[in-house]
């Protein structure tokens, strides 16, 4: 526990306060309400001021273990017979500012994720500023019925990246919400452009691989055979044991396997 608390690191408040007034300061707010939100990340310290902006502050520390991270997923990548394709940018600010782009792009594409706002550096910390839902549910909280209604609305946002030649590469039930009756993507991290093809069929697998404790195996490959050819999910079958090695990640491997191979032998999932 001790170890996982080094990691993910905190920020001293001196500096979190730097960063709500330098907020206070661009946004013209004369008062600060303040929500630390609970969440289990490593990469940010996310915080929402006044129910309007939601900010993630990216120490030196969440840029160390973004780095970790990245070596860890490209030596998986390597273990599964393909060249590593996650990249880690060299700076806080330098996070912070692909985040805002990725959140950017992903809405110029009809994608729904929070409105970005800004990046900029404090104290060589990141600072990235977003809409706030205010209101929202993980995928991982909802019903199964509710997941398997929008599935197949997941495999058309993730198949609209792929085909722009970008991928999220950090595809989680975290990072899919539904707010307002209506599924957003948020957190895309970053890969090369030279390995997009397997960063795509990496994609998919973490989708398939997030959704199949919740509706099944042959609900999800249903769902992304409804943007996807037997080709790409059969290239997302070779990365399901690599995903399954997260431990972010928890699913059967075999029937996700076995879907897609009925699927590719002319038989729908049941």
């Amino acid at each position: 526990m001790a170890f996982r608390r080094f990691l993910r690191g905190t920020v001293p408040w001196d500096q979190l306060e730097g960063v709500i007034r330098a907020v206070m300061d661009r946004y013209e707010e004369s008062s600060a309400r303040v929500e630390f939100l609970e969440a289990d990340n490593w990469l940010s310290t996310p915080l929402v001021v006044n129910d309007h902006w939601f900010v993630k502050v990216i120490t030196q520390q969440n840029s160390l273990v973004h780095a970790l991270l990245t070596t860890g997923r490209n030596l998986g990548a390597f273990s599964s017979g393909t060249e590593g394709f996650f990249e880690h940018f060299g700076t806080p600010y330098e996070m912070a500012e692909h985040e805002l782009a990725a959140t950017e792009r992903m809405r110029e594409l009809g994608i729904n994720a929070p409105e970005p706002v800004e990046a900029f550096e404090y104290e060589e910390m990141g600072v990235v500023v977003l809409e706030y839902l205010a209101e929202f549910e993980t995928f991982d909280d909802l019903s199964s019925e509710t997941v398997a209604g929008h599935a197949p609305t997941v495999f058309e946002f993730l198949h609209r990246m792929h085909e722009d030649g970008l991928a999220h590469g950090d595809f989680r039930c975290e990072n899919v919400l539904l707010a307002d009756g209506e599924v957003y993507f948020i957190d895309a991290t970053s890969v090369r452009e030279d390995a997009i093809a397997d960063a795509r069929a990496y994609d998919l697998a973490c989708a398939l691989g997030a959704l199949e404790p919740i509706v099944g195996a042959d609900t999800a490959v249903d769902a992304a055979a409804q943007y996807y050819d037997t080709g790409a999910l059969l290239a997302a079958e070779e990365f399901l044991d690599f995903v399954n090695i997260r431990p972010d990640h928890d699913f059967d491997a075999g029937d996700l396997r076995g879907a897609v191979e009925k699927l590719a032998s002319g038989g729908p999932p049941e």
